[in-house]
């Protein structure tokens, strides 16, 4: 390894181990039953939720992601953490009530209660390849990929050593390993971001920088616009971004398994909502502790950085972080992979169990559900191992992601939300939505990605394919798959049985004046920013 001492090395290992001893000692606090291992009991209360749900989140594509694209273009990026507040919003007051009165364990069940098996069977498939292929094939080896360009350490060693130690916990200990070590890290994340966010503002008077103002005219005022910015440089309008996101966003947020099995294992409904609140406003705070230092790194190190502009993150750390800090960002690093790959292992063992092994053999024991899911976890884990190395062959990371997210996530916002919604939805809806809508966008990104024009492949030559950026796509598939569950609802003449707890009327007084009041100071904090912003 280069540029690294032993006291960050020991740093760094002290870090691994305090996790791993953790997540292993609070796996001994819940009984050894199904409902304690994937749900952790249902014991969970709001600041373990919040912490949970923001470590799962933020992995190490959005560290190196985010820095490079304040780096690139500024602060508009930001828009993909703060539009994620009303996002959770959505989540604390239109699906959590849902899911909770349900009683389910996974979403594809949602999708059974509400429509029917085959929806199941489609959520499942999707989650599945989503939680291997993306959320922790995808966090290897972007966190590899900076521990190679910082230490030189070989790409697939650093996806050993991260598998190793979150397995050993994420295996024997299920979700409330998960969340506990989660709440941990969203420590270290946060401390760690600060620090070097710290640093760099502390170096610009070096640079003759004294004021905001100064700042501005240095690191060009364009990049400090959250909403006015060049169109025509980034290939989008604001509204593309609003849209598309908010797409996206309210699969990952309301629909997602690896995200929503946090507020699965919620002690009550109010505990749920406040968690969701809680990370709303946590996630104000990546703009300015990952975002900035980008732009941050853009004054002080544009010349070192030059067209490598995936170095940002390294480049600052080893030019600003002593001996000693250095280890701490490493830890945040590495709390920033084990966070999301543990989330997405959870959930991925639970979903086998219970909408694969639990669909074919119903009367399953705890014991039988556990071991299932520790093997499913190991057997994940290895895959994962295999399969992401082979990702440094398919470009930009944090672009990547959000492109294939929106192949299936427009199809899967239209048949919950309109489920959840209006009692007028169809089980043929549903399936043939997330069936057609989801092949329509599949063809869509090959076209895009590997059809031949002029001899060359789209991935060689760069070319547009069919000139539509990939967030006005996202939301045109919303459009296209409402399109589709729309029109066979209203032809289809199938009886439905829709279950009398999906649209049973709540009570106001059901969710607690604090939730509201919570929820409408972060309201009002996020139109104050983006006022700030603008």
């Amino acid at each position: 390894m280069k540029g690294i001492s032993p006291i960050d090395i020991a740093v760094v290992i002290i870090y691994l181990l305090a996790i791993i001893f953790i997540g292993l000692w609070y796996s001994r606090k819940k009984k050894n039953t199904s409902d304690g291992y994937f749900l952790a009991g249902k014991s969970l209360t709001w600041p373990v939720i919040g912490a949970s749900l923001f470590a799962s989140n933020i992995s190490t594509v959005h560290l190196v992601g985010l820095s490079e694209s304040g780096f690139k273009d500024g602060i508009v990026w930001g828009n993909f953490e703060w539009f994620s507040a009303f996002e959770l919003l959505i989540l604390a007051f239109i699906f959590i009530p849902f899911y909770l009165r349900t009683r389910i364990t996974t979403l594809p069940e949602f999708l059974e209660k509400r429509y029917d098996s085959r929806s199941r069977i489609i959520l499942a498939i999707f989650s599945i390849m989503a939680a291997l292929f993306m959320h922790i094939g995808m966090s290897f080896y972007a966190g590899a990929v900076v521990f190679e360009k910082m230490f030189g350490l070989n790409i697939v060693v650093s996806i050993v050593i991260i598998a190793v130690a979150t397995g050993i916990y994420t295996v024997i200990g299920g979700l409330i390993s998960v969340v506990i070590t989660e709440t941990v890290q969203t420590i270290i994340l946060i401390l760690g971001s600060l620090t070097i966010t710290a640093l760099a503002i502390y170096k610009l008077p070096d640079l003759g920088i004294f004021s905001y103002e100064d700042f501005k005219l240095a690191a060009d005022p364009d990049r400090l616009k959250a909403v006015s910015f060049d169109t025509a440089k980034k290939g989008f309008t604001f509204f593309d971004m609003l849209f598309g996101h908010l797409v996206l966003g309210i699969w990952y947020w309301c629909t997602d398994q690896t995200i929503v099995q946090r507020v699965l294992g919620a002690k009550s409904e109010n505990q749920a909502k406040m968690g969701a609140i809680f990370a709303g406003f946590l996630k104000i705070l990546p703009v300015f502790i990952m975002v900035v230092p980008g732009i941050l790194a853009f004054v002080l190190f544009k010349n070192d950085i030059g067209e490598d502009t995936k170095s940002v993150l390294p480049i600052m750390i080893m030019k600003l972080m002593p001996v000693g800090l250095s280890g701490l960002m490493i830890a945040a690093l590495l709390a920033a992979v084990m966070s999301s790959v543990a989330a997405a292992l959870n959930s991925c063992s639970t979903l086998i169990v219970y909408d694969v092994f639990n669909k074919l053999k119903p009367n399953l024991s705890d014991i039988s559900k556990i071991k299932i899911g520790r093997i499913t976890s190991v057997v994940v884990l290895v895959l994962a191992v295999i399969w992401s190395p082979f990702l440094g062959d398919l470009g930009g990371i944090f672009e990547l992601i959000n492109q294939m997210f929106s192949i299936f996530a427009p199809s899967i916002v239209v048949v919950f939300l309109f489920g959840i919604l209006t009692k007028k939805g169809t089980a043929n809806a549903s399936f043939w939505t997330l069936l057609g809508g989801s092949l329509f966008a599949g063809t869509i990104f090959l076209i895009e990605k590997y059809a031949v024009i002029n001899g060359i492949p789209n991935y060689i030559s760069g070319s547009d394919g069919l000139g539509i950026n990939w967030l006005r796509q996202t939301y045109f598939f919303f459009i296209i798959s409402s399109v589709i569950y729309g029109l066979i609802s209203f032809f289809d003449r199938s009886d439905q049985n829709i279950p009398e707890e999906f649209y049973v009327k709540v009570k106001s007084s059901s969710t607690s004046k604090s939730v509201k009041y919570l929820s409408g100071i972060l309201v009002v904090i996020m139109i104050v920013i983006y006022i700030i912003f603008y």
